[in-house]
């Protein structure tokens, strides 16, 4: 800052400020390197489009956005975040991992698990886009009713089902009757082939 403290060093101290003030502006300030024209070149040169190719004219990441209403609709679309909507609380969609996939088609198949439960039918191909998955805590009514022991709880529903023993014998029962009605159906047409040949 300048300082008059005398009338004399006055005017060689507002000529060193003046310098300084002239000067300090192009000392201080800076400009992005952004590959634009400056407004001398846009009057002498033509621009040949109106969009720019990003590749060619822009440098350093630097965005201009399009004048085409629809590719700013299509932009605007995908930063909405994909969720199944305010009625179901914005619920977000799941990225299907492996043992995510594994765990959704074994709830979607349990009706074929237990003999004695029956469930909606739903289509068992198709698996659900907007989901969330929690732990089930019992109250403590439920205490000895329907709570699952240390021993008895796993970290996945697949872990379970191997470990339950009545899904186990269930599961060898149906898979021995299968076995006998495709073996048997194999002997049949054997008994067939050999009958048909015995004939010629």
């Amino acid at each position: 800052m300048c300082d008059y403290s005398s009338v004399g060093d006055r005017q060689a101290l507002e000529k060193q400020c003046f310098s300084i003030k002239k000067a300090s502006p192009k000392a201080v300030s800076w400009v992005p390197n952004t590959g634009l024209p400056t407004s001398t070149q846009l009057l002498t040169t033509k621009l040949q489009s109106s969009i720019m190719d990003p590749e060619k004219d822009l440098q350093d990441g630097l965005l201009v956005p399009t004048r085409n209403v629809r590719k700013l609709n299509k932009l605007a679309r995908k930063n909405i975040p994909d969720t199944a909507g305010a009625k179901w609380f914005n619920m977000p969609a799941q990225t299907l991992t492996p043992e995510l996939k594994r765990e959704l088609q074994l709830i979607k198949l349990r009706g074929a698990l237990d003999p004695k439960r029956h469930y909606k039918k739903e289509d068992s191909k198709k698996l659900p886009k907007y989901f969330q998955i929690g732990t089930v805590v019992e109250g403590p009514g439920e205490f000895y009713s329907s709570r699952l022991t240390r021993a008895e709880r796993k970290a996945t529903i697949a872990e379970e089902l191997l470990a339950d023993a009545g899904v186990q014998t269930f599961r060898k029962r149906k898979f021995a009757e299968i076995m006998e009605k495709s073996s048997a159906g194999r002997n049949n047409k054997r008994k067939q082939k050999k009958s048909f040949k015995k004939r010629r």
